[in-house]
């Protein structure tokens, strides 16, 4: 038996043969063609063939119910008529007069390369759409056939890395797992092994050419591959398998059920969601509301500045789908590891710590009215929480409600129907949980964003991998900002949140119940698993201090309102795959 280790993105065992993906590999020439109209019509002609492939693997993926994976094929299909890419490959036809392969295998150099300078890794692991649809446009003019890559039994696959378009053409009945040599935690090939919950393994670097149509365990548990197991091992990791079966029809009979300890104490399981598409995964899985709707993906998927009718549009179609349902929608976060050209953000040494967020909103006015009129107007649809990102102080707050009361104010003149809604902060940075207390008089609700609330408090970058031996989720520093937090809040009547991915961390539940959280709002598929463990905890051997009378409010003076020069339209290439 052979050990070999990976990147584990799915938990999960896969039991079976092992089939090589080899995906065509095209030897392009450099040479000069003599009919140029002939060529651009070979090129016009790939390109609507793959754009309407894309389509319909995205109406494909929507009727599955995949709403995330059918996102990426529409973005791929817009992509398709970007006028940079479009003219790049026309440039190499028309003007050096050659093929439609090499044109598209040039004109998409220089995508694939702006991706992959990017800084943030996310936003490298974009690079692999566009080599994505450079493959399917050659697969088109080479005239190829990739049906038969995949074989025809149930096998484990392993491949150098897999493109989305590739692994949604995979048939589904004959996939164990996924191995790959390459592939990013954050490319969209993972997010669709999510998805579907495949066992996947990335980054296994010692993937051999001798493993093909051999017995194989892959073992997400442990982040691993075993090639020709010993039979202890095949009946250890069989018996796993069956138990995680067995739990998965198990977490099926949660649903409906009280997500409620067993000394009677009961929490709130929201979902965080990325816009409309995901109300479908929110039902499915039974999320009792949503606590974070991440309302800059209306900005990141938009070609232009979104106006206030399709903000309101996007808001109102979540509300009405999950109504009586409490949805909470927090204000645009643009800024740091998310950019759109049409917002004109200058390039900043440390953007983590620089212009994001509310800082956005509180010196762009008329850019943040548009959507807190669009919030206000979607609020008579359904159960609205308005909730303010990067919260530092107490003027922002005071600031941020001002704006919404003068939006408020107009509408009413307007004759619009307008809501009941609550107001809300994230609690993301060490300022804003050790000011929690006056904060707490201003909003009625705090959602803890842990993510970032690590990030700020040990000065430790979470999208560099190089500081992965370093990073803890569970530094004391971090739990005792949380645990003060949600005391702070109580003290005061406010009801506090966790809608970072500590919230769905299992060994961490029975402490956010003891310190008394009011809400976790985790992935729409964390819900039952998370049910599961709620209801197994008993706090009755804890002594839990019941919150103490809400303090009268005491606000102090905004601060001056900055202006800034009102954003203008430009392209949208670099946001198609935020």
């Amino acid at each position: 038996m052979e050990t070999f280790k990976g990147t584990k993105i799915v938990n999960g065992i896969a039991i079976g043969k092992i089939k090589i993906y080899r995906a065509p590999v095209y030897e392009i020439s450099e040479d000069l063609v003599s009919d140029i109209a002939a060529e651009i019509e070979r090129y016009n002609k790939a390109r609507a063939k793959v754009q309407a492939d894309q389509l319909a693997l995205c109406e494909k993926e929507k009727a599955a119910g995949h709403e995330e994976t059918a996102g990426i094929f529409d973005a791929h299909a817009a992509m398709l008529d970007d006028d940079d890419v479009i003219d790049e490959a026309c440039k190499e036809i028309l003007s050096e007069g050659h093929s439609a392969e090499y044109a598209v295998s040039e004109g998409c150099k220089a995508a694939e390369e702006m991706f992959l300078n990017m800084e943030d890794e996310y936003f490298r692991a974009r690079s692999a759409d566009v080599v994505d649809l450079k493959n399917s446009m050659l697969d088109v003019l080479f005239g190829a056939d990739t049906s038969s890559l995949q074989g025809t039994e149930p096998a484990i696959l392993v491949a150098e890395d897999l493109a989305p378009s590739e692994t949604v053409k995979l048939d589904k009945s004959l996939l164990l797992g996924l191995v790959t040599r390459l592939g990013s935690s954050n490319s969209h090939t993972a997010i669709l092994a999510r998805s579907m919950n495949w066992p996947t393994l990335i980054q296994c670097h010692d993937i051999a050419d001798d493993w093909d149509g051999k017995f194989a365990i892959l073992d997400g548990y442990n982040s691993c591959i075993y090639i020709d197991p010993d039979q202890k091992t095949i009946d250890e990791l069989s018996a796993k398998q069956a138990e995680d079966k067995a739990r998965e029809e198990k977490l099926k009979e949660l649903k409906g059920q009280p997500s409620v300890t067993l000394d009677g104490r009961k929490v709130k399981l929201y979902a965080n969601i990325g816009g409309p598409k995901d109300v479908k995964a929110v039902i499915e899985n039974d999320a009792e509301g949503v606590g974070l709707f991440r309302s800059e993906f209306v900005y990141l998927n938009s070609k232009d500045d979104p106006t206030e009718e399709a903000q309101f549009q996007a808001y109102k179609q979540v509300l009405e789908g999950l109504a009586p349902r409490m949805v909470i929608i927090r204000t645009c976060d643009i800024g740091a590891d998310k950019t759109i050209d049409y917002m004109h953000l200058d390039k900043e040494d440390n953007p983590a710590l620089g212009y994001r967020a509310v800082r956005i909103c509180l010196t762009r006015p008329d850019f943040f009215k548009r959507q807190l009129r669009a919030l206000l107007r979607a609020s008579a649809f359904g159960n609205l929480g308005i909730m303010f990102p990067m919260i530092i102080s107490r003027w922002e707050v005071v600031k941020c409600k001002e704006i919404l009361a003068e939006c408020r104010k107009e509408l009413e003149a307007e004759g619009v129907q307008i809501g009941k809604y609550e107001i809300g902060i994230m609690i993301e940075t060490p300022a804003a949980a050790l000011c929690a207390d006056e904060l707490a008089e201003e909003v009625d609700f705090f959602s803890l964003g842990t993510n970032d609330l690590t990030q700020y408090t040990c000065a430790i970058d979470r999208q560099s991998a190089n500081l992965e031996p370093f990073a803890n989720t569970h530094h004391p520093a971090v739990l005792r900002l949380i645990r003060e937090t949600i005391e702070a809040g109580h003290r005061h009547n406010t009801w506090v949140g966790i809608c970072g991915e500590l919230g769905a961390d299992p060994t961490l539940t029975e402490d956010f119940l003891k310190w008394g959280v009011d809400e976790l709002s985790v992935n729409p598929k964390s819900i039952l698993p998370l049910r599961g463990n709620v209801r197994s905890v008993d706090l009755s051997k804890f002594k839990t201090e019941s919150p103490t009378p809400k303090a009268e409010a005491k606000p102090e003076a905004p601060k001056p309102e900055v202006k800034a020069e009102a954003p203008k339209p430009k392209g949208f290439f670099g946001r198609l795959f935020g």
